[in-house]
């Protein structure tokens, strides 16, 4: 095993339970991880790990989305985790660099574990997304990328946030609000 499938499970094992639904994914993750080095990679199989983020305003008011052009929604920045990641934690930050064109440099919180699958114009058929939160800079001016067709500050509560990723913001709040307190804990 690899010391990045070492970071994986270590990383689960500490993986915060919210609920029961994500103390079930995290079991089904920590089982999965159990393929070794192919559960982390893309060509492993049509399942495999991925990781993203959530940058939200350093006020919390706000989130940074991508429109993806292949899933044709707004989404949190994230994808594969690539061989050169030195870590889990690294391959979110990457990607939210790449996607979002801002800088990335405060701890990243675990904020929700989440198995979906794809359809159309995917070669994957289910990514089990390790997700965390992250605070940058509200006035950071975001660049799309190859992968993304915009990308833009949206407020929280926004109904378009709300419809397409309000689990997924509520869970990085909490995670952020918590940070350095008795909430979960940054890395």
């Amino acid at each position: 095993m690899s010391a990045q499938h070492d970071d994986l499970v270590r990383l689960l094992s500490g993986w915060p339970e919210a609920d029961r639904q994500q103390a079930l994914l995290r079991q089904r993750y920590l089982a999965f991880a159990e393929r070794g080095d192919a559960s982390l990679r893309k060509p492993g199989g049509p399942v495999h790990f991925t990781a993203s983020l959530l940058p939200f305003s350093d006020d919390l008011t706000r989130v940074l989305l991508v429109f993806h052009k292949k899933a044709r929604r707004w989404l949190q920045p994230g994808g594969h985790i690539e061989e050169a990641d030195a870590s889990i934690l690294e391959a979110a930050r990457r990607e939210g660099v790449e996607e979002c064109g801002v800088a990335i440099d405060g701890p990243l919180v675990p904020a929700q574990l989440d198995a979906h699958e794809l359809g159309g114009g995917f070669a994957c058929h289910e990514h089990l997304d390790i997700r965390f939160a992250v605070r940058v800079p509200g006035d950071a001016v975001p660049h799309f990328s190859d992968e993304s067709e915009d990308v833009r500050w949206f407020a929280v509560d926004d109904e378009l946030v709300r419809a397409e990723l309000g689990p997924l913001v509520d869970a990085g709040l909490v995670a952020l609000r918590g940070q350095g307190g008795s909430g979960h804990p940054a890395f």
